[in-house]
């Protein structure tokens, strides 16, 4: 009898259809939480997120076909999902060419630079909201009142910059902050929406529990110390904790952008060590910084650090001292 020819399916086809489905899960994920903020601050969401999708999407598409001219990877949903991403960093009102500007910085320079998808250092969606914050730092940190009315307490400052500015931790209580009935960024405003696409994404092994879990941990933690080293008793020493892991960009960030595969460690132990990082910088650039928001300068910074943490936490080959 003839040797049969058996043909195996190509590892790149493989490799973009299990991209392709993680995309569609992170995408799926993140709908609560658009479905929250559009409720919140009205139809600019979806106009904001169309736009920047559509920009990502363009740019890729475009400096895959006539720069680098090899494949074009746009149905593998890496770039909508960095164009999602960006909108939810992003304040409902922002002008449209800001957001294609940002588009453009995130795909261009952040991702396509490096090679593309699995082979850029930095996270791109946060690459490019950084950008914008430097560069257009006034249309960035103006935010719109949610359309169902307005906060006194906070005179459209989000609830991170009220505090920064002296205001009480407890100047939103937590139905507020769960539900998102406040001033902020769109992916900021619906932590109870985020927290349901953190468990959609670990029912469907996208992401494992290390990361979110150890971030949002170390900076209740360090809220904590905090607190108890100010002198405050009863319920203060909870107050602080609770609302800097659901206030501003923690949850969206510790689930949806420091979990990425190519900018996070590879092993267990490493992505503890990477998560307790980005949750300790965070905390000291709230309390401590310039910025009322310290995540994506976490992310960004431990993103740099993660090949020096894969080279120390690496699992020894077997046989190997």
């Amino acid at each position: 009898m003839a040797n049969k020819l058996i043909v195996a399916p190509a590892p790149h086809v493989q490799t973009s259809q299990s991209t392709a489905r993680i995309m569609r899960d992170v995408v799926i994920a993140l709908m609560p939480a658009l479905v929250v903020s559009t409720v919140v601050f009205g139809a600019d969401v979806l106009r904001v997120t169309a736009l920047s999708v559509a920009a990502c999407v363009a740019f890729e598409y475009l400096i895959q076909k006539f720069l680098v001219r090899g494949a074009v990877t746009v149905t593998n949903w890496s770039a909508a999902v960095t164009g999602v991403l960006l909108a939810f960093n992003l304040p409902a009102s922002i002008p449209w060419w800001i957001v294609v500007i940002g588009a453009f910085v995130a795909i261009a320079i952040a991702k396509m630079t490096f090679g593309g998808l699995g082979k850029n250092p930095f996270n791109p969606a946060l690459v490019g909201r950084v950008f914008l914050l430097i560069a257009y730092p006034v249309q960035m940190t103006t935010f719109p009142m949610p359309v169902n009315g307005a906060f006194d307490a906070l005179s459209g400052a989000t609830p991170l910059a009220a505090v920064k500015h002296g205001a009480a931790a407890d100047v939103l209580g937590v139905q507020e902050l769960l539900l998102g009935n406040m001033p902020g960024s769109m992916g900021e405003v619906a932590a109870l929406a985020l927290l349901c696409g953190f468990v959609y994404l670990l029912w469907r092994r996208v992401i494992t529990w290390q990361i979110p879990v150890t971030v949002l941990a170390t900076m209740a933690l360090f809220a904590f110390v905090v607190a108890l080293c100010s002198g405050e008793s009863g319920a203060a020493l909870w107050q602080l904790p609770l609302f800097h892991v659901l206030a501003g960009g923690a949850i969206l960030g510790a689930v949806f952008m420091a979990t990425d595969y190519s900018t996070s460690p590879m092993t267990v132990r490493g992505r503890v060590i990477f998560a307790v990082g980005i949750g300790a910088i965070t905390m000291c650039i709230r309390l401590w910084g310039a910025y009322p928001e310290g995540m994506s300068f976490a992310i960004l910074i431990m993103n740099a650090c993660v090949p020096l943490i894969n080279k120390y936490v690496k699992p020894k080959r077997f046989g190997v001292k």
